[in-house]
Parts: C-alpha cells; sequence; structure tokens
C-alpha cells in the first residue's frame, strides 16, 4: 500500500484490512508524506507484526513504490501479492472475494478489481474523473489489443509466479499508467486476467494525486506502446479473458 500524506485514513483503513483479512501481512510504502504518515505506519506496524513500513525519500512515483513492495514480497516467498489504496477508495470488504476468486481458480494470474464490468461502479466521484478514466480504459484497450474493461484498476491479487515472468526491472512506468504497463506485461507472458467488479468508493480526506503530467505520460507511454505492437516489437500475447 503506497502511501504520500494519508495520515487521516492510514490507522482506519489499516485496521479495516486486517480485520477483513487476518492472515495477511501490510507493507505501507512512504514516500516521505511531510504530514508524518511514515512516522503513523512505524507507530501501527510496533504494535502489530502484521504491518511492515519501507520510507523512500519521495515523493518518488506510484509505480517505484509498488515495484518495492512487489520486490519485498518475492523476496520473503509470498504466493499471492495484492495492491490497494490507502485512502479507503478500494474498499476491504473486498479484498477476500479477490483473494478467493484465485483460490477457486488457479490459473489465474492476475484478479483486478474491476469499476467497470457488470456490478462494478465508482461512488462519489465528480464526473470529469470517471470520464478520464473511461477514456484512459477505452483508450488502452484499442491501443494495446486487449479486453480488459478497467485496464487503470489500481486494487489487484497477483501470483508471485506471473510476476516473476515480468522483467521488473524494465518497468519505468511512475504514475497511475503503471497498472496499464503491468497489465499489458501479464498478458503479453500468457497470463490469464479476470475483471472482479468492485464499488471504487471516491476519498473522504486528503486529495488526489491525479494531475496533466500523470495524464500525459499515459497518453504518451500507452501510443508508444501500441506504436510497438503495430509494429510487432512487442507482440499481443492473449487477450484478457
Amino acid at each position: 500500500m503506497p502511501t504520500y500524506n494519508e495520515a487521516g485514513t492510514i490507522g482506519r483503513t489499516v485496521g479495516q484490512v486486517l480485520e477483513a483479512c487476518p492472515d495477511i501481512s501490510i507493507v505501507v510504502v512512504d514516500d516521505g508524506s511531510p504530514d508524518g504518515t511514515g512516522r503513523l505506519a512505524d507507530s501501527i506496524a510496533a504494535g502489530d507484526r502484521r504491518v511492515h513500513v519501507m520510507h523512500r525519500e519521495g515523493p518518488r512515483g506510484l509505480g517505484p513504490a509498488y515495484l518495492a513492495g512487489f520486490a519485498w514480497g518475492l523476496e520473503r516467498g509470498f504466493a499471492v501479492i495484492c495492491e490497494m489504496d490507502m485512502d479507503g477508495s478500494h474498499r476491504p470488504q473486498d479484498l477476500p472475494r479477490l483473494l478467493a476468486l484465485l483460490d477457486r481458480r488457479p490459473q489465474v494470474a492476475l484478479v483486478l478489481g474491476s469499476r467497470r464490468v457488470s456490478g462494478g461502479a465508482t461512488a462519489g466521484w465528480p464526473w470529469y474523473r470517471d470520464l478520464i478514466s473511461r477514456l484512459g480504459s477505452w483508450y488502452a484497450r484499442h491501443a494495446l489489443g486487449i479486453r480488459v474493461r478497467d485496464a487503470t484498476a489500481g486494487f489487484r491479487a497477483y501470483r508471485s509466479w506471473a510476476l516473476r515472468r515480468v522483467d521488473l526491472g524494465s518497468v519505468e512506468s511512475s504514475g497511475y499508467v503503471f497498472q496499464i504497463d503491468m497489465l499489458r506485461r501479464i498478458l503479453a507472458a500468457g497470463g490469464i486476467v479476470v475483471e472482479l467488479p468492485i464499488v471504487f468508493v471516491e476519498r473522504t480526506q486528503g486529495v488526489s494525486k491525479m494531475g496533466p503530467s500523470i495524464v500525459l505520460e499515459a497518453m504518451v507511454r500507452v501510443t508508444g506502446w501500441g506504436l510497438e505492437r503495430v509494429r510487432g516489437c512487442f507482440g499481443r500475447g492473449p487477450a484478457g479473458r
């Protein structure tokens, strides 16, 4: 769970996640939050051995934070590595559903908590954020030739073996396009991706990290990957199921 200025939500969110899934470990990757999020995370970890904290000088971006968390989990032999937002947008009660789907379908490499399949939705989002999200997924689907409806979804459960098939060292995406980047890599490696409907709830505290530079990065990178696909440099990989 990457954090940057999430002091108002970290205590509640971590508590709810552990209540929903008592047997998991949580890794908080804090990018030097000036509001003291890192100190709060240390305090929580001191009282619960299931909580671990990584401190980085930041902000250094969402993608690198997730990669640091992936590396931590892979080094320690976890079979499943999940990613969630700390701001409460991803409901903790949905995490057991993602894990249960992996239990039922051992061939699945990645489960996405999806807003864009039947039963999925957003709650409290302004219309322009919803439009940006929809357009981003639509563009990614058509540029990359995939069928996943919510390509930018950030609530995910990966099999560790699927992450090991991907050259994580070559991932350079920093912002939210990291989610699209990982999705295309998992598909190109032959992984099966399943979308599970969730309700994405607008944060009640703090501010979104989405900005023009993040949107621009996504457009440039997805366009570049799409051109590579057309030229046959990257390869399509199987479409999502």
